[in-house]
């Protein structure tokens, strides 16, 4: 089966939606080669920023489409057990080369060979495939994508606007912020840059270039249609910019641009009852993904600053038990035994309204804040215990992976995350 991705946001929550496909068309231009030789961006500025539509946005597409590319990854088969072979008539013993029923334990397995019954023998699942968006930063073949896009892959293959296709391999994935890096080899790719001077407001239009429904090489334009969405994804790292050019499976990882050809964001997410775009999408904005990016070509991965705490933000119910009418701060709602946060002193109950200095507005304030310090550094927080100020000194430990603090999760009934 061939399959697409895009990240859906229902009223059930987040999922990763597969649409089949039939066939690939790639967008095709040769414009932007020549660009990339003197290593500038074909999205560097050529004029004074836009500050009206224009008449047709084919010059900027023209411009900038070059340097986004289609991603088809084959998915890591699993095994299970999932049909009957064959059984004790068969022409191969069991010394023989079909020997998968000896994972069986011995009585079922008499039972099967006294009763004239087939042995159920583990099957290789098929390998799935899936597509997605990505768009080269780097002359030299990096690309960035969705971390949605190639968790799962075992092989990645990139198409260029230009008709090449080129085998990738993975440089690093954040699934706390759903971005990721791929690689090609090669030089004088066409690439664009992140617009990291000036941000995005609400009105203005944006064009999403990428491989909706496995077409490639698609743009749509629209607006933004809000900005700073929290609660998009399960992960307090990213504010996400909402807009209403339509994105589809498929355009997971593509890129967003201003009218000046400046990357804005990365297309993550839809949210749709139907798995197609109703007019809201989400993007990962530029300056977080500027940033994660480079790290993760610096050094292959994230690393994040943790205490082991488990926080959560202040109802209305709760900060009138605690006395106070603000519902600023974080609760401390558990705590890691032996953690930083325990052996620093920090107990369950405490409210925490600042840290570093900074005033803590809520509990992914605090989580993204501690997310950001360096391992081994030295946080101060001000926690509020029996109506108290206190002051309290952690050694930051390094955060552990989204998988396992998935399962922490699963374990905790009321499903909080770690900090």
């Amino acid at each position: 089966m061939n399959s697409n991705k895009l990240k859906t946001m229902a009223s059930s929550g987040l999922a990763v939606v597969a649409i089949a496909l039939s066939g690939v068309a790639i967008y095709t231009t040769q414009a932007g080669a020549q660009a990339s030789r003197d290593g500038k961006p074909v999205n560097a500025p050529v004029a004074a920023p836009a500050s009206v539509a224009p008449a047709s946005f084919a010059d900027i597409v023209q411009r900038v489409a070059p340097a986004v590319v289609s991603i088809d990854i084959e998915e890591k088969a699993s095994a299970h057990r999932s049909s009957l072979q064959r059984g004790p008539d068969s022409d191969e013993d069991d010394d023989g080369g079909d020997d998968s029923g000896q994972a069986l334990p011995p009585e079922l397995r008499r039972f099967f060979q006294q009763h004239g019954r087939a042995i159920p023998q583990p099957q290789q699942q098929q390998p799935q495939k899936a597509s997605g968006s990505g768009f080269f930063i780097a002359t030299n073949g990096y690309i960035v994508t969705n971390n949605h896009v190639v968790e799962n892959a075992a092989d990645i293959t990139v198409h260029t606007a230009d008709d090449k296709t080129l085998k990738a391999r993975l440089i690093g994935r954040d699934p706390a912020t759903d971005l990721a890096v791929i690689k090609v080899e090669g030089q004088n790719f066409p690439f664009v840059s992140f617009e990291d001077k000036s941000h995005p407001r609400v009105g203005d239009w944006v064009i999403a270039v990428g491989n909706p429904f496995g077409l490639g090489g698609s743009a749509t334009a629209g607006i933004v249609s809000a900005l700073a969405r929290q609660n998009v994804a399960d992960g307090p790292y990213v504010d996400y910019m909402q807009i209403d050019a339509p994105i589809n499976p498929g355009n997971s990882g593509g890129p967003s641009f201003d009218l000046d050809g400046r990357v804005v964001g990365v297309n993550s997410a839809i949210f749709s009852r139907s798995g197609g775009s109703v007019g809201i999408g989400f993007d990962i904005p530029a300056d977080v993904a500027q940033q994660i990016t480079k790290e993760l070509i610096s050094q292959g991965k994230i690393t994040r600053g943790y205490i082991g705490a488990s926080v959560q933000g202040l109802t209305d119910e709760i900060a009138e038990s605690l006395g106070t009418k603000s519902k600023k701060g974080a609760l401390v709602a558990s705590l890691t035994p032996g953690g930083p946060a325990q052996r620093a002193g920090l107990m369950t109950g405490d409210l925490v309204t600042r840290i570093d200095g900074h005033e803590v507005l809520n509990n992914s304030d605090l989580t993204r804040h501690v997310g950001m310090v360096r391992v081994g550094q030295d946080i101060h927080l001000t926690v509020t215990r029996d109506g108290k100020p206190t002051e309290i000194t952690i050694k930051a430990g390094e955060r552990p992976s989204e998988e396992a603090l998935a399962a922490n999760d699963q374990q905790d009934p009321r499903g909080r995350r770690q900090r």
